[in-house]
């Protein structure tokens, strides 16, 4: 599904940020992309998206060689940014939802059967600066699947958000995995999300420094800048992040 092979970028500012990455991600895979800040997540994730070109190796995302089919990969990717604000455009729930799309009976229905399945229907003429930032986060995200992507990733998804919010949209992370979508879903933190993912991939200054099921990954994690989740670190295991959190 994805297969990067010594992907680097520079941006034209200069300096390298990703350095010669090589990995294989299968069809319906729930990845772990983690790494400090500054590690070069974010900019991994745009690069999957078709939003920048690689400076150095090659990708095929989906059957799509990049560099080359950018714009063929942007139809099948689906990014949510962490900032929810830089990715929302319209004025209320429902511009946004229906923002570039035909606004017959079928497409309107579908944005709303999206918006109740987020819990955001009662919000559809809200104005989105009204939106809690929990709310604009599931905004983005539903508004990202309403277009059926065939791969999704999210930037830090469960950060900034409470215990009620972390728990939504876990479930919601564990759905499009159980529907057979391919994530890689992006955090600085394991603990939220650790016991999700089938693999785990360590970025560090840049470069993939490990990857591989969270069992084997984990005890070199704090080697770069990573905190291992309290359940490994006390009883040599993944516990469910529901019973730890409580």
């Amino acid at each position: 599904m994805i297969i990067l092979n010594t992907l680097s970028f520079t941006y034209p500012s200069g300096g390298d940020v990703l350095t010669d990455i090589s990995l294989h991600i299968p069809r319906g895979e729930l990845v772990g992309l983690v790494g400090a800040n500054g590690s070069g997540k974010s900019t991994l994730l745009s690069l999957i998206a078709g939003l920048y070109v690689p400076t150095g190796g090659a990708m095929t995302v989906a059957d799509r060689v990049c560099p080359g089919s950018e714009k063929s990969i942007r139809a099948v990717c689906r990014l949510v940014m962490q900032d929810a604000d830089l990715q929302i455009l319209g004025g209320t729930v429902e511009e946004d939802m229906l923002m570039g799309r035909k606004r017959d009976e079928g497409s309107v229905a579908r944005a709303k059967a999206m918006a109740g399945r987020f819990n955001l229907l009662s919000a559809w003429e809200r104005p989105v600066q009204t939106l809690s930032w929990g709310m604009k986060r599931k905004l983005c995200l539903a508004t990202a699947l309403l277009d059926n992507p065939t791969i999704l990733l999210l930037d830090e998804p469960l950060s900034g958000l409470d215990y009620s919010g972390v728990r939504e949209m876990r479930a919601i992370i564990q759905e499009n995995h159980q529907a057979g979508l391919t994530q890689i879903v992006s955090s600085h933190d394991l603990e939220s999300f650790i016991d999700l993912v089938d693999s785990l991939a360590v970025l560090d200054a840049g470069r993939l420094v490990d990857f591989g099921p969270p069992e084997s990954v984990l005890d070199r994690v704090r080697d770069h800048g990573v905190r291992p989740p309290r359940s490994w670190s006390v009883d040599r295991c993944i516990g469910s992040w529901d019973v730890v959190a409580d």
